[in-house]
C-alpha cells in the first residue's frame, strides 16, 4: 500500500508540472501569429509615403512602413468590454481591440538598413504579454523600393 501511495504520489506532481506549463505552447504560437500579422500589414505597405503627410496619422491611415515606426499600445485607437484599457488587447489594422488576445502587447521599430547597397527598411515587430514572461518574441522583415 505504502508503494502504490509512493508511486501515486509522483504521477500527480508530474501531472501537476505539467499542467502548470500546459499553456506555455500556445501563448507563444498567439504571439507568433500576432507578429506575423502585424509583419505582413506592414511590408505590404509603400516603401515611402505616397502623399508626404505624416501628420495627425494613427495606424488606421498609415499609408507607408516608417508610419509604423515606434508604433506601442497595440495600434488601438477604441477599447472594448472585453478590453477597457486602451491597448489592452492586440488591435486589427483599423485599430479595433482583438477581445481573444488581451493581454499581449506589439511594439514596432522601423530602422533604415543597406542590403548588398540596396536601401532598405528593416521592421522588428516584438510581442510580449502581461501575464507570461516567457513571451517575448521578435519577427522581422525588411522592405525594398521595388
Amino acid at each position: 500500500m505504502l508503494v502504490i501511495g509512493v508511486a501515486v504520489g509522483g504521477v500527480l506532481r508530474v501531472m501537476s508540472l505539467v499542467t502548470a506549463n500546459s499553456a506555455e505552447p500556445l501563448f507563444q504560437v498567439q504571439a507568433h501569429a500576432i507578429a506575423q500579422s502585424y509583419l505582413e500589414e506592414i511590408l505590404l505597405r509603400d516603401f515611402s509615403d505616397p502623399d508626404a503627410s505624416e501628420a495627425g496619422e494613427d495606424r488606421s491611415s498609415y499609408d507607408d512602413v516608417d508610419d509604423y515606426d515606434g508604433l506601442a499600445n497595440n495600434g488601438c485607437l477604441t477599447t472594448s468590454a472585453a478590453c477597457p484599457v486602451l491597448g489592452d488587447c492586440a488591435c486589427d489594422q483599423f485599430g479595433n481591440p482583438i477581445d481573444a488576445l488581451p493581454g499581449y502587447n506589439v511594439n514596432v521599430n522601423v530602422n533604415p538598413v543597406v542590403l548588398n547597397g540596396v536601401p532598405a527598411l528593416r521592421v522588428d515587430v516584438t510581442v510580449t504579454h502581461d501575464r507570461n514572461a516567457g513571451v517575448n518574441l521578435t519577427l522581422s522583415g525588411h522592405r525594398t523600393n521595388y
